[in-house]
């Protein structure tokens, strides 16, 4: 599971762990933990942002998740709360780490990447989500 023991703390330093893909790990921007993990359980819902084309959330989406098509995002940046937890979610996890860490830039604290997308979801989370 991404964040799960398995990654070693010389994963992380290192920048690259076994749950991500073509990673570069910096504090704040890590892999995301399912919502209902332990350290996560206490904290407010965060918001579920999903920068795929319309196309693809028609297909299969996390339930919550708020469609904000990547291209879009810096026109419509003002909607986004840079004080909540979110957590970007596309197809297989690079335009969401991409679009991650351009909100870093933009002044966002607490970002997190779903490791391996809604493809990842669907495999190891929820199998009966639809795979594309």
């Amino acid at each position: 599971m991404p964040g799960s023991a398995s990654d070693s703390s010389s994963d992380r330093e290192s920048g690259s762990c076994s749950n991500c893909r073509r990673s570069s790990w910096r504090r704040g921007w890590q892999p995301a933990r399912a919502p209902d993990h332990p350290e996560t359980a206490a904290r407010p819902r965060p918001i579920l942002l999903d920068v795929r084309e319309p196309w693809e959330y028609a297909l299969c989406h996390l339930a919550d998740s708020f469609l904000l098509p990547m291209q879009t995002v810096p026109a419509r940046l003002a909607e986004l709360d840079a004080d909540a937890d979110i957590v970007v979610i596309c197809h297989h996890g690079v335009r969401s780490r991409q679009l991650g860490s351009f909100l870093e830039n933009q002044g966002f604290r607490s970002v997190y990447n779903l490791a391996g997308g809604v493809d990842a979801w669907a495999r190891e989370v929820d199998p009966t989500m639809r795979k594309y």
